[in-house]
Formats: C-alpha cells, structure tokens, sequence
C-alpha cells in the first residue's frame, strides 16, 4: 500500500462570513473553541499521528493567522497565500507539489471534532487502501452531528464506498472535516478556482470514493450562537454528544 506523505493541508482561507460580527476583527480559524483556536485544533490532530509539516492556506486577514502559526514548534508550517481565493479544490492544488507525489491528509481549520477511544486520524490512517481508494472522507452521520443545519453531504456503503449522485437528499452522513486525497486526483482539473466537490465526483464515478464513520463528536461552528453554544457545552462537561 502507498505510505501517505507526512505533509498534510489545512483549509485557512475563508471568509467566515456567517461569523460575522466575531470575524471582522479575528479569522475564523482563530476563533476559540474549548480554550483553543480552531485551527490549533486541527494542528494537533496531525501532530498526534506524525504529521511533520503542514501547508496552510490563507487570504482573509491572513497576518493574524501567519503570526499565530508563527508560534507553533511542534510541526514546521508553510504558508500558501492566496491572492484570490480558490476555492477548497483550488487551494488545494495550489499547494500540490508539496506533497511529493504521496497521498496526503487535508483538514478544515474550521470544523472542530472531538475524538472518540481512537483518534480518528489514526483509524484513516490505518483504513487507508491505495489499491482501492482515490479519496477517503471522514463522515458523521448527519442526526448526529451538532450544529449541521443541512440535509447531510453523501451515503456510505457497509463496505466503505461512498456516493450521492445516484441519490436525491437528505444523506445520512455529513462531510466532517478530514480527508485522504490522491494527488493524481487534480490533475485532470484544469480551473485554478474550484470546489473539492469537483474531486469527490470524479472518485465517486470509478467507485473509489471511501469513507469511514468519524466514533466521537463535532460541532459544526458556522455561526457567532454556535460558537457560543458549542463552548457552553464544553465547560459544562456536557459535551458534544446527542
């Protein structure tokens, strides 16, 4: 099986425009979650499975989050500045010759999960198959996931594989925030700006599209309410769970 690289990306670069007013002064990925900024969040996910560097993407307010990153010790991060924002796919490829060709770990800065008896980046880690899979999500289901206010993202087979196109919404599961991709994969994009949405069809269509079921908690913080309902939870000890 293909070794993924021990370089990974994180997603910085938007707007949080639904966090507004909280985000005209500090980035969404600052913003504090439990005591700790999102994006540290991430960050120490991919340190606890030997995750060495981490390209991460910016472009709203991005000094705040250069400085803060400036900070970190534990893994060495490289900025990818954007002028113009591309996109979750675009961001991404973007950054693809810092991966030396291997499959590599992606993450949102903005979308904290808290784990469950194991890390469920080791569990991808360990679900892994380059023999089979092109893409592996990392999924909630969606009745399960706190502060999701959609219809869920995809459906997932007992043997790993996921797909949407063939069905109409609501999905059971919902996109949570991690994800193995294949380099190869965007290749054949030839836009700068575009969706990652673009990537998970192309591996959906050849049946490479695999998940895994994420066995703790999230809470998906789009709004100022979220995050005040999401840290009322923490501090209680409540936490995240249904």
């Amino acid at each position: 099986m293909m070794k993924l690289s021990n370089t990974a990306m994180v997603l910085a670069a938007g707007l949080g425009a639904r966090m507004r007013p909280l985000t005209l002064q500090k980035p969404k990925p600052l913003q504090l979650v439990g005591g700790k900024a999102m994006l540290d969040h991430a960050l120490d996910k991919l340190v606890a499975v030997g995750i060495k560097r981490a390209i991460v993407n910016t472009h709203y307010l991005p000094e705040q989050i250069e400085e803060h990153l400036s900070h970190r010790r534990d893994l060495e991060t490289i900025i990818s500045r954007e002028a113009e924002l591309l996109d979750t796919g675009g961001g991404i490829k973007n950054a693809l010759h810092h991966f030396d060709g291997k499959p590599f770990f992606a993450l949102n800065a903005d979308l904290p999960w808290m784990d469950g008896v194991q890390p469920s980046l080791e569990r991808m880690q360990q679900a892994w198959d380059a023999g089979k899979m092109d893409a592996l999500l990392l999924l909630m289901p969606t009745n399960e996931a706190r502060g999701f206010s959609g219809k869920g993202d995809f459906a997932m087979e007992p043997d790993g594989r996921v797909h949407r196109t063939d069905l109409k919404p609501p999905y059971p599961y919902v996109m949570l925030s991690a994800q193995i991709l294949k380099p190869e994969l965007f290749a054949p994009v030839p836009d700068r700006i575009f969706s990652n949405n673009i990537i998970w069809n192309a591996a959906e269509a050849k049946g490479r599209l695999y998940g895994i079921s994420h066995s703790g908690t999230c809470y998906h913080v789009g709004t100022p309410e979220d995050l005040t309902k999401a840290n009322a939870l923490l501090e209680t000890g409540q936490g995240w769970g249904l």
